[in-house]
């Protein structure tokens, strides 16, 4: 994988943004990777699966499962056996992955312990870093909390953040996660954007999300006596189920398998992005 700096990164965005969504594509030869993907332009309604819906403003784009398994390779993010689903602006400052976990109700009346969940990322990135390396992909550390986990009692969503970095480069990125909690699962929602945008990505992120909606029956209200509970709590959404299984043995290290194809935390990946644009565009790109 080809090394890139951050400090170029909002302005090579800025450029493939524009590269992007042009009328006038370049040359095959010179072709932006992200432009072939099948983009839908909002404003739109899409599904997410059979569970859920988005409304997709106007100003973003849209990617079904097929696009946002090619847009993952380009990320460098491994691959996810799920149906994800992407929502990003068209100026490309962050990217928001969705997927379901039909994991059961989440009962939300678990008390956080973030130095114990810390610590778990911390130990299962070093699995993770097995297969970035197998890849040839620059590994990852986890550098801490860049907002710890908080739980919105009122509209049952997770919210929290983590700070990587490169570890060649030492160049950071930032994840931010939500969970969506649901009458018969969760869904994942993770935003990629640069650690001095995160504050304006995520404000601008928030301001798509009230377009989200369980479809009838699925909303967490609803949940009925005789649903399936899930087998884990609040904890384990951000550990990826990984904790729970631990805390039974009274462990919080050696977490181990579950970050080896984690995409929903190993997205560090969209710094890469620079690199497809290095020499993409050396003239201005025409105007839509």
């Amino acid at each position: 994988m080809k090394k890139v700096l951050m400090a170029l990164t909002a302005l090579l965005l800025a450029c493939a943004a524009q590269t992007l969504w042009a009328q006038e594509q370049p040359q095959p030869a010179q072709r932006n990777p992200l432009a072939s993907l099948p983009w839908q332009m909002g404003p739109d309604t899409v599904k997410l699966g059979d569970r859920a819906s988005l409304n997709v403003p106007d100003g973003y784009a849209f990617l079904g499962p097929a696009g946002s398994r090619s847009l993952n390779e380009i990320l460098h993010n491994p691959p996810v056996h799920a149906d994800v689903y992407t929502l990003a602006p068209k100026n490309l400052a962050w990217i928001a992955f969705f997927s379901y976990e039909d994991i059961g109700y989440v009962k939300d009346d678990e008390k956080l312990d973030p130095d114990a969940i810390l610590q778990s990322y911390r130990d299962g990135t070093e699995s993770g870093n097995k297969q970035r390396r197998e890849r040839g992909w620059s590994e990852l550390n986890v550098l801490g909390w860049s907002a710890k986990p908080e739980y919105d009692t009122q509209i049952k969503s997770l919210a929290w953040s983590i700070l990587l970095e490169d570890a060649q480069t030492h160049e950071h990125v930032v994840n931010y996660n939500t969970r969506l909690l649901g009458r018969h699962g969760v869904m994942d929602v993770v935003v990629v954007t640069e650690p001095q945008r995160l504050a304006t990505s995520i404000a601008d992120f928030k301001s798509a999300l009230p377009g989200f909606q369980y479809a009838a029956g699925e909303s967490y209200a609803e949940y009925r006596a005789g649903d399936r509970v899930a087998e884990y709590g609040l904890a384990a959404l951000i550990t990826g189920g990984a904790l729970a299984v631990a805390a039974k043995k009274g462990l919080f290290t050696v977490i181990g398998g579950f970050l080896v194809a984690a995409w929903k935390f190993v997205l560090a990946g969209f710094v890469a992005l620079t690199a497809w644009f290095k020499n993409l565009f050396k003239k201005k790109p025409q105007a839509r």
